[in-house]
């Protein structure tokens, strides 16, 4: 009998390999891996990330299909199908149970209205008499944009590279009406100032920024003023919208303080996503670098603040998630820190820094070590928290200043250490604040928390910013710790 089983496989072989006949109007049926395209806001005149759309022909013969856009016009969305790019591509074959790429890109034109706007197309697959439709969705959004216009020069030796940026103009003043994107840098002149108003959006793209101050200029100086309000905070953050970005640090670069810039204020401003939050560079004189108030600094790859030999007043702020550290007082400096929430529950990677470093001294290029007082480093009614078994870390030369206090503060910190000299008063040490939500990142405190009526109400009556909370909530005699009051 086994001389019928060849001729047998063969037959079954034969039959079932065998092609359908393509239908007589040269029509077939595909399948797609979306039935809609939806673009997230994007900004007037930039192009969007690419999408892709599957294509696929599940049928037991080859087919020939059209792709086109719906649209006539030329704006809005591109797409390029097998490499081939244009509005209408013929003749595209798909062999059987094979498939296809159709790769999308949209470019919005820009408009007078800050509302994003939706702008919708479709593509269109024409096989024989068969027509098939994609829908596409996208919403855009006009803005100013703050590209390279001039460079200087950066020598290296015997090299020289060339730095492109953004030269502002000398006082130049942004406001709501539109979104700023920042692509590259954007600088601030010696003796200008660059005014951001309540309720305006500052988007940078990747390894962009701010700095105030030119290092190609003989001359010092220079400053930001952002003028945020309650309920109208300015915003600064990446400029990639698609919802995948949202929690994803390190997007953009920094704001740097650049030395000798003076002056700087940030009222009521949420610094979402980037590497180094704010960056105060080396000041030498008594004028405050920057007075930072009412701000939210939060998910940052590196550093909240970045301060070096700087002289910073920080009231009422919340920093968070952070992949280095919250605050750095670098190479001495004068700092000081009242009613804020340092809350480093950094779930992006492992990070092996604590929130706080306090430092008075630096390594130089030629081996020596350098000191940098460290004049004053006061943090009062704060909370000083995280996922790390100590969040305070710090690096004294002995040689030179290294002054700091914590005034009634909820403190994580090595439990080795000697918390009964005169740096440290009426503190709370290592206990759980008992945060609303750390998961979600509530920094409210709870009923039962060891913060609660545990500030010194001097503290909170010494700068009138202090009298009410980050919110606008009032605080009474018996003020709560951190940047937000109690839930009742």
């Amino acid at each position: 009998m086994t001389k019928y089983i060849l001729p047998i496989l063969l037959i079954i072989f034969t039959y079932s390999c065998k092609k359908e006949n393509l239908p007589s109007d040269g029509s077939a049926t595909l399948q797609f891996s979306n039935d809609t395209i939806i673009f997230d806001t994007i900004f007037s005149s930039v192009g969007s990330i690419t999408k892709q759309l599957m294509v696929y022909n599940n049928n037991d013969y080859d087919i020939t299909t059209n792709v086109r856009l719906g649209s006539n016009s030329e704006a809005y969305f591109k797409i390029n199908v097998d490499g081939e790019s244009g509005k209408n591509i013929q003749n595209i074959k798909i062999s059987a149970h094979d498939s296809m790429f159709v790769f999308l890109e949209v470019i919005i034109n820009p408009n007078n209205t800050n509302n994003p706007y939706l702008v919708s197309d479709s593509i269109i697959f024409t096989t024989g008499n068969k027509t098939q439709n994609i829908d596409l969705i996208a919403y855009g959004q006009d803005a100013y944009f703050h590209t390279a216009n001039t460079y200087g020069d950066i020598i290296d030796g015997e090299d020289t590279s060339r730095f492109f940026y953004h030269q502002l103009e000398c006082n130049e003043v942004w406001n709501n009406d539109k979104p700023h994107v920042i692509y590259g840098y954007v600088i601030v002149d010696p003796n200008c100032q660059l005014t951001i108003n309540e309720g305006t959006t500052v988007y940078l793209h990747k390894n962009s920024g701010i700095i105030v101050g030119n290092p190609f200029s003989s001359s010092s100086g220079g400053t930001i003023r952002v003028n945020g309000t309650l309920g109208n905070e300015v915003t600064f953050r990446g400029d990639r919208l698609d919802s995948w970005y949202d929690s994803l640090p390190g997007q953009w670069d920094r704001i740097w303080l650049y030395p000798g810039s003076v002056n700087n204020e940030f009222n009521y401003c949420n610094l979402q996503n980037g590497t180094i939050a704010i960056h105060a560079d080396t000041v030498g004189n008594n004028t405050p670098t920057a007075v930072i108030n009412n701000c939210r600094i939060d998910n940052m790859s590196a550093i909240g603040i970045l301060g070096q030999g700087a002289k910073l007043e920080v009231n009422n702020t919340i920093i968070t998630k952070c992949g280095q550290y919250s605050v750095v007082c670098n190479i001495g400096g004068d700092y000081t820190f009242k009613h804020c929430t340092f809350a480093n529950y950094w779930n992006f990677d492992h990070r092996n820094t604590p929130s706080i470093l306090l430092n008075n001294y630096y390594e130089g290029s030629d081996g020596n070590i350098y000191i940098r007082d460290l004049d004053n480093a006061y943090f009062g009614n704060c909370i000083i928290d995280g996922n790390l078994s100590t969040e305070i870390s710090f690096q004294e030369n002995s040689i030179g200043n290294f002054n700091y206090t914590f005034d009634h503060c909820l403190l994580k910190i090595d439990p080795n250490e000697d918390t009964g000299t005169s740096d440290y008063i009426n503190i709370i040490k290592n206990k759980n604040p008992e945060f609303v939500s750390k998961q979600l990142f509530d920094f409210h405190l709870s009923e039962t928390s060891a913060c609660n009526s545990a500030g010194d109400f001097n503290i909170t009556q010494s700068e009138s910013v202090l009298f009410l909370d980050l919110e606008g909530n009032l605080r009474d005699n018996l003020p709560d710790l951190g940047a937000l009051k109690r839930i009742n």
